[in-house]
């Protein structure tokens, strides 16, 4: 009898050692996934946050000349691609006729007077979206500015250089994401873009810089000294020049 109770509580302690363990064995599974993904947030966290930071950086545009990739019309009506002033080094600048910082037309045609024959050139956009000050149309802002300021440098077409129907050319000079360090809203008239030689966006100077401002003078004889390229289009246009007087000669041989 004795022997029978004895076995019998022994098989008692076994099933109970044996539920015990079965349950902890199902507690631990049951944790594990979350375990793991506790383990593989930590480990991705710091991959994501180094590819939001990558993300957050603009790709470099490795486009060929990638601010002269537009075409627009000048002053005139006429279609002109900006192509052709690749090899120069440019300052693209939205004007108008009616601000205060219109006497800075003068000194942009300064400017463009003592680098042109080095290949400097400026480039004047009209624009009217700051204060409505260049409410007139191509053909007024066209006299105005010869009349008063004898302004040869290019100028074009009045667009839009800010906020619904901007022109391609002006949103790629303010897109954050252009691949350029330069982006942001125009914030008034007379905002300066610096262009390279090899049509890439090197600077920018805020509306009430003047054109004869040490630091903007600086930047562009900077730019001056970068050699001009060989396929650009102020290259071609100087071989053109230079060998001009041997064909004259040649069709005079003859």
């Amino acid at each position: 009898m004795r022997m029978i109770q004895s076995s019998s509580r022994a098989s008692i302690r076994l099933s109970v050692i044996a539920v015990l363990a079965v349950a902890g064995l199902m507690i631990g599974l049951s944790t594990l996934p979350h375990r793991a993904f506790a383990d593989d947030a930590k480990t991705d966290a710091p991959a994501k946050k180094k590819d939001a930071k990558r993300k957050a950086v603009p790709a470099k545009d490795t486009k060929k000349m990638p601010a002269l990739q537009f075409k627009m019309k000048d002053i005139d009506g006429k279609d002109q691609n900006l192509a052709q002033y690749h090899g120069n080094v440019i300052l693209v600048v939205n004007v108008a006729s009616e601000c205060g910082l219109t006497p800075q037309y003068k000194g942009l045609q300064e400017l463009y007077d003592t680098y042109k024959d080095q290949g400097f050139v400026v480039l004047g956009f009209p624009a009217n979206e700051f204060g409505r000050q260049e409410p007139g149309s191509d053909s007024v802002i066209k006299d105005f500015c010869t009349k008063n300021f004898k302004v040869t440098f290019p100028m074009f077409s009045k667009v839009v250089v800010k906020g619904e129907g901007i022109c391609p050319l002006f949103s790629y000079l303010t897109s954050k994401e252009a691949g350029h360090e330069f982006g942001g809203e125009i914030a008034w008239n007379f905002n300066k873009f610096l262009i390279d030689r090899e049509g890439r966006v090197i600077g920018r100077f805020e509306p009430r810089t003047a054109p004869d401002a040490e630091p903007l003078v600086e930047a562009v004889t900077k730019a001056l000294e970068q050699p001009i390229p060989p396929d650009s289009a102020l290259a071609k246009q100087k071989k053109a020049t230079s060998d001009a007087p041997s064909k004259k000669r040649d069709r005079q041989g003859h």
